[in-house]
């Protein structure tokens, strides 16, 4: 039987998020026709756990494991050993079938979207709206499409959130990973969060959730519970009122189909190129953290990451992340640093150029202000 809409659902917008399970990992899995089962770690060569370097990503069996993109390759192979001590198996990425492989992803996707916004190499954005006539129960059926499109014109495993905001789609899509679909209402809104834990919220950054929790606030009943007043006493009119917005589905629903060019921009040139993961990314942590000092300066927060590396030879490659909201938290951008890093370096070439940049930049009175909560 036909679901009935409910009065309040109207005129909302209709955001679909897109979030491919794994995707480097189950790229390299159909091009070799390897056993999904079997750990698999893609990222610099470990040397039997001597390796330098950290990994780029991984497939869920090892997840299991405890290992995660951007560790310390030598922790990954102390946790899933490969040959001849352990069966993981561990690579070096492959990065232009990860393009092209998305590249027939976003093919897909973008044909049914007013507005569509590829957020990285294996996530996007799509306002599906105009598209689905402001039928959630399409949009439903639409995304169930898509992914069975995916899944039998590429292989791969995508998982889909359905929301009327940004924010809403997103944690949608990490609801039944992997390969799940979750659609959050406009009346589901206060029912999804109730007793969701801060941490789970896009734009709550890790230092904010854990002075949040200092004061006995871990989950977002808690903050609505002391009701808005006292929660600007506890941390800041603006990031009440944002907080706010969130659980009443108020907050973006802007799917951006051109990059703002406003951005600040950092780059370090290295005096001999340069092949010691470790020194380029502490580097590029110092990248992050004045590019974000700068950001403070001016009053701005940003929703784009990018990672610019140039090797030997003057080749250079960006690659970008999309956040969900805008956000000056240099702790955020800096795991967003690292990550993108991960996805991209060729461990085997050396590095004459490193850069980071921020871009989609806000300014304060309309973005969610984590600042407020954080020392100088």
């Amino acid at each position: 039987m036909k679901r009935c809409q409910h009065e309040s659902d109207m005129g909302s917008r209709i955001i679909i998020h897109c979030d491919l399970d794994a995707f480097f990992a189950a790229v390299e899995i159909l091009h070799h026709n390897l056993d999904p089962t079997t750990p698999l770690i893609i990222g610099s060569d470990p040397q039997q756990g001597r390796g330098r370097g950290i990994v780029s990503t991984c497939n869920y069996a090892a997840r299991d494991f405890g290992i995660r993109s951007a560790m310390p390759i030598t922790e990954a192979w102390r946790r899933c050993p490969g040959a001849p001590i352990g069966d993981a198996m561990y690579m070096r990425g492959t990065r232009g079938l990860y393009s092209r492989a998305s590249r027939k992803v976003m093919a897909i996707l973008r044909p049914f979207a007013a507005k569509f916004e590829p957020a990285s190499i294996d996530e996007a954005y799509l306002d599906v709206t105009d598209y689905c006539s402001g039928d959630w129960d399409a949009a439903l059926a639409l995304t169930r499409e898509l992914k069975l499109g995916i899944e039998e014109e590429l292989g791969l495993s995508a998982s889909f959130g359905i929301g009327s905001t940004r924010i809403l789609a997103k944690m949608g899509s990490e609801e039944n990973k992997p390969g799940g679909i979750h659609r959050i209402m406009p009346n589901e809104i206060h029912d999804f969060f109730t007793d969701r834990s801060l941490r789970q919220i896009p734009g709550i950054g890790p230092k904010t959730a854990t002075r949040l929790s200092e004061w006995g606030l871990e989950t977002m009943s808690d903050a609505l519970d002391i009701g808005e007043l006292s929660l600007a006493r506890f941390t800041s009119e603006r990031f009440a009122s944002w907080l706010t917005k969130v659980v009443e589905g108020e907050t973006s629903d802007e799917i951006s189909v051109l990059r703002s060019r406003k951005s600040i921009s950092k780059e370090h040139t290295f005096s001999q190129d340069q092949r010691d993961i470790e020194v380029v990314l502490e580097r590029l942590s110092e990248l992050v953290t004045k590019v974000l000092k700068r950001a403070k300066s001016m009053g701005v927060s940003g929703r784009l990451a990018e990672v610019k590396i140039r090797y030997r030879g003057f080749e250079t490659h960006s690659h970008q992340r999309a956040l969900t909201v805008a956000m000056d938290e240099e702790s955020v951008f800096q795991r967003s640093a690292v990550r993108l890093f991960a996805e991209q370096v060729e461990y085997d070439r050396p590095i004459r150029l490193i850069g980071f940049k921020i871009g989609n930049l806000e300014v304060h009175d309309s973005r969610q202000i984590t600042l407020d909560l954080e020392e100088e």
